[in-house]
């Protein structure tokens, strides 16, 4: 009597047909999802566990604001470009006014170059602290969330103090800043200082011992050098998989040139780079304590002197008006490489203006980093290159014919609110 398992395939050839029929499902992530602070819809196809293929969707907050500042003056523009985004809302500003300063030949005076950037790295300590504060939240540690909050609020005190405003700061202005730090100020920014000396110490225990930081980090969303490149990431993305750029050191603008900078990378604390999502989180605890040099610096440093080029705002505007010319500024912004393109024709609004935002660089190689990945790691790996969406929208004319322009919107708005009147009664 032949024994019934005999006549069963093996156990290895049973598992091969289950894993050939098995189907691959598309899974769509956002554009409103609780893993994503900002809306973006990715579409990630899976075969069982393992994410095979990555589609990504952009234009769920395009707001117009390129389209809106060719519309004002450059000076009420300046406030508008604080606005594209909440976090860095002072680069984005200094990138326009640069590229003011570049198409009208403004000389922007010695001491508020080095405002600028202070203004600039302390927004980079809040930026990167609001990071680790969402990369523990995509890992569960919503306990380390709560304390890099809680410590971000320092830093958000000292530009209270400094600006009036704890995120929209409307600090900056085409020619130089609008305020100068008095040595009582400037005594309070160091003792912010010495509070995140002690406070960089500490994370740095929290996110290189912890094992399971490391276990959910390590080896996930890898990127390599050689991607990293070829992809064109730029800030803490790319210097996490050991590429060596960075704006301030390359292109240095502002007080820049007379700081020695140097683009860190994981090695600097690691003695290895591997370019996963556990190196870019590091790359942010690595360049708070670069940014608190920098700040201590510049207090050191920082000349006399005026504050801004022209501080008549009429005399400013008329001068303005006068331009004829194309301005480019590079900034180095918490998440990387910024650019603004400025082209002025003798006019009261610029003619054109354009933002390349560094996470619009960053967004492709998203593919490359959750290929291979699990699911379960997508929420993490995204978040690991900081990105922010209202940045990095972008709008694109397909057809002529099909625009709304702001009368139609407005009578279809009417509409719509008269339809839904009506269906309630």
């Amino acid at each position: 009597m032949k024994r019934v398992h005999q006549n069963l395939p093996k156990i290895s050839t049973m598992v091969k047909r289950m894993a050939d029929n098995e189907k691959k499902v598309n899974i769509p992530i956002g554009p409103i999802h609780p893993a994503l602070k900002e809306p973006v819809q990715i579409e990630v196809s899976v075969s069982g566990e393992r994410v095979t293929d990555v589609n990504i969707t952009l234009g769920h907050v395009h707001r117009g604001i390129e389209w809106v500042g060719t519309r004002r003056n450059p000076i009420q523009t300046l406030y508008i470009a604080e606005r594209v985004c909440g976090i860095c809302n002072i680069c984005h500003p200094m990138a326009f006014c640069i590229a003011i300063e570049n198409a009208a030949n403004i000389a922007v005076p010695e001491r508020a170059e080095y405002l600028r950037t202070i203004f600039a790295e302390l927004e980079r300590i809040h930026s990167h602290l609001l990071f680790l504060g969402v990369a523990a939240h995509e890992m569960g540690f919503d306990s380390i969330l709560h304390y890099t909050w809680l410590t971000r609020e320092k830093v958000l005190d000292v530009v209270e103090m400094l600006t009036g405003n704890r995120i929209t700061k409307g600090i900056m202005m085409i020619g130089g800043v609008r305020r100068d730090i008095s040595d009582s100020q400037a005594e309070k920014i160091r003792a912010a200082m010495d509070y995140y000396e002690k406070v960089y110490g500490k994370m740095c225990n929290i996110f290189l011992d912890d094992k399971t930081i490391k276990m959910r980090t390590r080896d996930i969303g890898f990127l390599s050098k050689k991607d990293a490149l070829r992809f064109c990431a730029v800030g803490p993305t790319a210097r996490a998989s050991g590429v060596k750029k960075d704006i301030r050191q390359d292109y240095p603008y502002a007080a820049y040139p007379d700081i020695d900078i140097e683009a860190l990378t994981p090695e600097f604390l690691l003695k290895e780079t591997r370019g996963d999502v556990y190196d870019r989180v590091v790359m942010r605890a690595i360049e708070i304590k670069q940014s608190i040099d920098i700040v201590r610096e510049c207090l050191k440093e920082m000349p006399s002197g005026p504050i801004v080029s022209e501080p008549v705002l009429q005399k400013l505007l008329f001068n303005l008006k006068q331009v004829q010319g194309e301005g480019v500024a590079l900034v180095e912004a918490p998440r990387g490489e910024l650019i603004h393109y400025i082209k002025m024709e003798k006019a009261d609004a610029p003619s054109s203006w354009k933002i390349r935002a560094p996470t619009y660089a960053n967004l492709h190689v998203l593919r490359t980093m959750l290929i291979g990945s699990e699911l379960a790691d997508v929420p993490v790996i995204v978040a690991s290159i900081d990105p922010c969406m209202s940045c990095a929208n972008r709008a694109i004319i397909a057809d002529k014919g099909a625009l709304l322009y702001q009368e139609k919107l407005r009578e279809l708005c009417i509409g719509k609110t008269r339809r839904l009147r009506g269906a309630t009664k």
